[in-house]
C-alpha cells in the first residue's frame, strides 16, 4: 500500500500536481506552478495607452458639453431679458433707461450673469429709436446683447444673438 502512494505521488509531481486527493489519504489535489502569473510590461503599456486615449476623448466631450451648456444659458438669459423689456414697454409705454430699472420695478429679481463673460455688467444694451410723437423722451433699452466677442460652436458671434 505504501508503494502505491509513493508511485502516485511521484507521477503527480512530474505532471505538476501533488497527489493528495488519494482515496487512501483523503487530501485534495491542487496544481503546483513553478512560475508566477501576472502581466507583462507590454500588456500594461497597451492598457495604459487605451485608458489615456479614452480619457482624452472624454475630456474633449466634457469641455464641449460645458460650452453647449453656457450657450443654452445665454439663450435663456437673453430671452428672459428681452421678455422683461417687452413687458416693461407694454406696461409703461416706454423702454427702461437702464437694466437696473427692470430690477427696481420688479420685472426681474436680478440682472442675470452673462455665462460667457461671467459678469452681470457686460450686457450690451441696444437703445430704441427716439419716439417721433414724443421727441423729449429719452430713448430706452429695447434690446440687449451679450458683451462677449467670442464665437459660438455654430460659428456665429455671441454679440449677434
Amino acid at each position: 500500500m505504501d508503494l502505491q502512494i509513493a508511485i502516485r505521488r511521484r507521477l503527480g509531481a512530474s505532471r505538476g500536481l501533488r497527489v493528495l486527493n488519494d482515496p487512501i489519504t483523503q487530501l485534495p489535489n491542487y496544481p503546483i506552478h513553478d512560475h508566477h502569473s501576472g502581466f507583462t510590461i507590454i500588456e500594461l503599456l497597451v492598457v495604459l495607452a487605451l485608458i489615456s486615449i479614452l480619457a482624452t476623448m472624454g475630456m474633449a466631450q466634457y469641455r464641449l458639453g460645458i460650452v453647449h451648456a453656457r450657450e443654452a444659458v445665454l439663450k435663456t438669459d437673453l430671452f428672459d431679458l428681452r421678455d422683461a423689456l417687452d413687458q416693461y414697454y407694454a406696461d409703461k409705454g416706454q423702454y427702461p433707461g437702464s437694466l437696473d430699472a427692470l430690477v427696481i420695478d420688479g420685472y426681474l429679481r436680478r440682472i442675470p450673469v452673462d455665462p460667457i463673460t461671467n459678469a452681470a455688467d457686460t450686457w450690451q444694451p441696444v437703445f430704441s429709436e427716439p419716439d417721433p410723437s414724443n421727441p423729449t423722451a429719452a430713448p430706452g433699452i429695447s434690446d440687449v446683447k451679450s458683451g462677449s466677442d467670442g464665437t459660438a460652436i455654430d460659428g456665429s458671434k455671441y454679440v449677434e444673438w
